[in-house]
């Protein structure tokens, strides 16, 4: 299985973002894909980085269609790209 970078752009919809976020952090958490994932705090607007490990990128953007923050329509732009760490503890 390869790293996957996935970057999550958000909708300028706090409100409903602060409302959705427990159910998105308990699907991102329950991923046996998953290997970290936070925001990006201080970017503007507001976005995020998942890492994910998955056979490929068409796998990854079908595991997270079923993210509620997607499901919602609060994702404005998402980019997922293969990922190769040469270097620390994603290091292979």
């Amino acid at each position: 299985m390869d790293y996957y970078a996935v970057s999550y752009v958000y909708r300028d919809r706090k409100d409903d973002l602060d409302r959705i976020r427990p159910e998105h952090r308990a699907f991102l958490g329950a991923l046996e894909q998953l290997v970290a994932s936070g925001p990006l705090p201080e970017t503007s607007p507001s976005r995020a980085l998942i890492i994910l490990r998955a056979e490929s990128a068409a796998q990854v953007e079908e595991i997270l269609d079923a993210d509620p923050f997607h499901e919602a329509g609060l994702i404005a732009d998402r980019a997922v790209e293969k990922w190769l760490p040469v270097i620390g503890v994603f290091a292979g």
